[in-house]
Parts: C-alpha cells; structure tokens; sequence
C-alpha cells in the first residue's frame, strides 16, 4: 500500500478523533479482530453489547466517513467507529494491508476470493453487465433467489461497511 493513502488516512483519523477515546469506547479499543486497511480505508470488527459489529472508516482529503453495523452506527460516528479510529493510530501495523486484487489479475481459482472480497456486490454486478451477464443469471448460476441477491445489493450499498 502507498505510504501516501497511510499518510492521508492517519491526517484524516487525528483531525476527526483528536482526544482521548470517551468512557464508551474505552472497552473497544484494542478490542478489534479481522482488522483490515485496502488504501484509505480500515475495517474490523468487534463484539459489542449485542452481537459482533462490522465497523468501517474510510479517510479522504475531505475528512472521514465511517459505519458500523451496531443500532447507532449506520452514519457512524458511534464509539465503535471512535474505538477503532484510535487503536488504527495507535497500532497501524496490527492492521493486514490488504491490496485490492483487480479482474485482469485473477489467473487461478485461489485469486477469486481475493478479487471477490476487493469488491463491492454492486460493482461486480455492474463488471457482470458489461460482460452481457444480467443480475438474475448471476443469481440463478450461484443459486440464489434475485431477490434475496437485490436484498443484499441494496443493503451494501446502504450501509457501506461491508466493502
């Protein structure tokens, strides 16, 4: 990964979450597992008080967006997002950087996953269709419901902490 896109995020993290973590997210912090950055972006989750939480922040030169999956983070900015921002400063290392794997660089069958888990559902649905595959034969081929299959699109692109 570019020092730059580390360089950018860490600016973007300490201007939004400048002090110390507040009381509610003091048990969070360090609490991460599945901590991943792709460029500007850092996820991971975390076990919460009523399930275990999908947070994401993405950092750019405009500031900082973030989500968690928790009842109060879908716009995030909850002490969940705050948690996570702090112990990416205080330890980027303990996050995997993970490169995003384009579709000219799957060769073989272990490449899928990686290309799979670079992308949005909606952006290969949109890869799909420029290759003449429509969302219900993609649906129908990995056997799943369309609707089930839209369900999920909109909700990724609703709550962004999936990808």
């Amino acid at each position: 990964m570019a020092n730059s896109d580390l360089d950018l995020l860490q600016t973007a993290l300490k201007r939004r979450w400048s002090r110390g973590p507040s009381q509610k997210a003091k048990p969070y912090v360090h609490a991460f597992s599945a901590a991943e950055r792709r460029g500007t972006k850092i996820t991971a989750k975390v076990v919460g008080n009523h399930g275990t939480y999908t947070v994401s922040i993405q950092g750019d030169t405009q500031g900082v967006t973030s989500a968690c999956s928790c009842y109060i983070g879908k716009h995030g900015y909850c002490h969940h997002c705050e948690a996570l921002a702090i112990t990416f400063l205080a330890d980027p290392s303990a996050f995997q950087a993970v490169k995003r794997k384009q579709v000219k660089d799957v060769r073989q069958l272990t490449d899928v996953r990686a290309y799979l888990n670079s992308v949005t559902l909606d952006t290969l649905l949109t890869q799909l269709k420029a290759k003449g595959i429509t969302q219900k034969a993609f649906a129908e081929q990995i056997g799943m419901n369309t609707r089930h299959l839209a369900a999920i699109k909109s909700s990724e692109l609703r709550h962004h902490y999936f990808n």
